[in-house]
This record gives structure tokens, sequence and C-alpha cells, in this order.
């Protein structure tokens, strides 16, 4: 507002009165002073500039573009700005060269997890049917990401899933007539083997602290071992193996009748009796040494062996050790060791590993007591969400060295899929499976 009154008295300048020049001529005189008085001096007159503002600026300008408090606040709000790695996609095995094999069996698993939970699932309701709108809701049972929509995940299974509109003007969720001839496959799969099913709960129950376990814990992690849905009935069926207990609070617990002698015997001492070096070779204690002795490779591994054996049988009673001692670690990873071996793909998420914590002892160290052990275990998958994979039950090319037919009829499962679980997204006409799909199939079953 200054500049334009200033270029506005410039073009109306003001008139001169005999008033004006009294008042200029009465502020230019000079003040009577006190000379009994400190003389002040006086204070210089500023000169406004034709376009400077009259007013004082009520902050400082930086007219420095360049300078480092500016470029050092701008570096501080970029790094604020930057978004943090995510450990839903970190991740787990951090070397240089992962074991791609194992990580491709993650996300074959990733992929085909709507499919799995949702014919677990159906297979339970009535009809083996669900409504749309409810199925929407269930994103945590039918295995989905919540908030999409399970309409474009039902569309990644044309031959085993199906969408039809009923009389009455609803939409329906059901299966095909394919995927139900293989619900019955399955069913007699389940039949055929429950036998060895309930030898492996048994060894589940001898490898447990107090021979007990939650029946919920056992149905949650049913498909590892191939167990039945319908367990909860059936191990009333086997009064000389199992039996139930209902505690105050309504939980159910599984307890062991009699312990075997036959079957407290661990796949690794079956292992060290056919290779004991290769046995030997799979964990390693280390022990510690100064670095003055200079030992080579050799020195150093008969070394270890003496840390390292004797190992402890996860079928001993591990309440008993110091919680932080040495063979507290070997007996928590000798069970975690048979837990793998008795599941049917020798693998098992954190998840369900971490149910079982109060049963096998484990401790909040365990990632830390898995990474020790390269050669007996591997870790895939994410930060969040990763599996523990046992070594010795997978060949260099990351097949399974035997498979239960359990296993097997999966595979077949997945055949039927017509959309690639890749991130290239192949995706084909029809019911014909991706190419990419029959090529990992096919070099699964080769073995």
């Amino acid at each position: 507002m200054a500049w334009r009154l200033f270029f506005s008295n410039l073009k109306n300048p003001p008139k001169t009165t005999l008033q004006s020049l009294f008042s200029s001529s009465s502020s230019s005189a000079t003040p009577i002073q006190n000379p009994n008085l400190p003389q002040t001096p006086p204070t210089p007159k500023t000169q406004l500039s034709p376009i400077s503002s009259p007013f004082p600026s009520p902050l400082p300008i930086n007219r420095k573009p360049n300078s480092p408090l500016t470029s050092k606040q701008r570096k501080k709000k970029l790094s604020k700005n930057k978004k943090k790695n995510s450990p839903r996609k970190n991740p787990i095995n951090h070397q240089s060269k992962p074991i791609h094999h194992f990580e491709k069996i993650v996300e074959r698993d990733a992929f085909f997890r709507f499919l799995t939970r949702t014919k677990d699932f159906l297979s339970r309701q009535p009809d083996h049917i669900l409504l749309l709108d409810e199925a929407g809701k269930l994103h945590r049972e039918l295995g989905f990401p919540r908030g999409r929509k399970v309409a474009r995940f039902v569309e990644r299974h044309p031959s085993l899933l199906q969408l039809y509109r009923h009389s009455d003007g609803k939409v329906w969720l059901g299966f095909t007539d394919l995927m139900e001839d293989l619900l019955v496959e399955e069913q007699t799969i389940f039949d055929s083997n429950f036998d060895s099913r309930v030898s492996t709960i048994r060894k589940l129950l001898m490898i447990s602290a107090q021979r007990r376990i939650p029946l919920s814990k056992i149905h949650h992690c049913r498909h590892l071992f191939g167990i039945p849905n319908d367990i909860r009935d059936r191990v009333l069926d086997y009064p000389d193996y199992f039996r139930v207990v209902v505690e105050g609070d309504g939980k159910r617990i599984l307890e062991l009748v009699e312990w075997d002698p036959a079957l407290a015997v661990s796949s690794l001492e079956r292992e060290f009796i056919a290779d004991e070096d290769g046995a030997k070779r799979s964990f390693k204690f280390k022990l510690a040494h100064g670095k003055d002795l200079n030992l080579d490779e050799d020195d150093e591994r008969r070394l270890n062996l003496l840390n390292t054996l004797p190992l402890v049988s996860p079928y001993s009673d591990g309440s008993e050790l110091k919680p932080w001692s040495l063979e507290a670690e070997k007996y928590r990873v000798g069970v975690l060791h048979e837990f793998l071996s008795l599941t049917l793909e020798m693998r098992a998420s954190i998840h369900h590993i971490v149910e079982f914590k109060e049963e096998f002892n484990l401790t909040k160290h365990t990632y830390q007591m898995l990474v020790k052990q390269p050669r007996a275990f591997h870790l895939a998958g994410t930060e969040m969400n990763w599996t523990v994979f046992l070594r010795d039950g997978y060949g260099d090319d990351g097949v399974l060295k035997e498979k239960d037919p359990q296993v097997v009829f999966n595979e077949r499962l997945y055949r039927k899929t017509s959309l690639c679980y890749c991130k290239k997204g192949h995706e084909m006409g029809g019911s014909a499976p991706c190419l990419c799909v029959l090529a990992f199939m096919d070099k699964m079953n080769s073995g």
C-alpha cells in the first residue's frame, strides 16, 4: 500500500498552504536543551526508498539460496517422508544367495491360500454353498485380503469354484462338479492313512511337555500333518492311546494314555544310524576359543564336535534342564527337528511353531536358534510370515525326497488352476492351467 500512496502523491502533489509551512518550520526548529543535563546524540533520520515499505519487516529475509541450514532441513524432511521397509516385504533370509526353490514354494502357498482355505471352509457348510455377500465378510476364513472382492479370487479357479444366481436373485458361491469329485477322493485318502496320523499325534504328545496338548491346537494345525477335520471326534475311538480331559474353562485337552518306546526314536537318531557322518554335520554348536590357537577348518570342526555331541533326544524330559544351558538349546533344536519331520512337507510356518510354544518349551530366541543351524534348517519368506524348512527332507532341486499321498493329491489340485501364481501374471482361457504352473508342478513330480 505504501508504493500506491507514493505514486498517487506524485500524480496529485499536495498544495502548499500557510499552515503547512508553519508546521514544517516548527517541526524543523531546534528544541531548547538544558545545559545541566547530559547531551544525547540526535537520532539519524532513515530515508525511505520509493518502493520500500515504511513499516519494519516482521521476519528477516535470508537471501542466500543455498544456505546450509535450509539444505539440512530439506534432507531431514525428505528422510521423514521416505517410506520405511515393511516387514511384509523384507525377506527373512538376508543371505546374498538365497535358495530360490524354497522361496518359490512359499510363493506357491501364498497364491493357493484362498483355494485351500475356501475348500476347507465350504466343505463344512451345508450343501457346500455360501452366499456371496456373506463370503465377502469372511476374509480371514477364506484367505483373501481384507477389503478385496471375493469374486475376483473365485475367477482365478473357474474349474474348481463357481458363482451362480439362485431363483431368489441372490448370488451363491459353491464347488464345481470336478471339485466335488476331488473332495470324495481326499476323504478316501484321509480314511486310508488315518492309522499313520494316529501315530503322528502320539509322537507329538510324547515330545510335548507333560504329554498333553489342547485339541484346538491340533485341529488348527491339522493340514500340516494331514489330519482330517473331524479329529476331535475320531480320537475318542482310540481310548488305548488318547484321553480327552475337559478343564474348568471348557478347554478340551488331549493326553497320552501310554508311553510307547518303539515310537520314542527320533528321525535324527535313525539318520545317525544310517549315516553317522551326515548326522554329525547337520548341527553345529560352536565352542568358544581364543584366536591364539590358530586352528584350521578341520581342527575347528573337531573342536566343535566336542561341544555338539552328544545330542539331547526330543523324547527326553526337557523340564529338568536349565533354560539357558547348552543342553536346553540342544533339546529345543531336537524338538523342532522332530516336529518338522512329522509334517507332510517337512516344513511349517512360524505361526504354527509358536502355536506349540508352551508344549515345546520354546523361548523368544527361537529365530536366533534356527539361524545358528543353517545346515539343518532354512528360513524362507518375509519377516512377518516366514517358513522353516527341514533341509534333510528336500533334494538339491527343492523336491521332497518322500511324498505322502496327501501331498500328491494337493499337487494334483494345484494343477487344476487356470492362473499362474508367479509374478508374471500369465493367464490362459478355459480350465487349462498356466504353463508356468505345469512346468513347476512337473518339476515337483519328477522327484
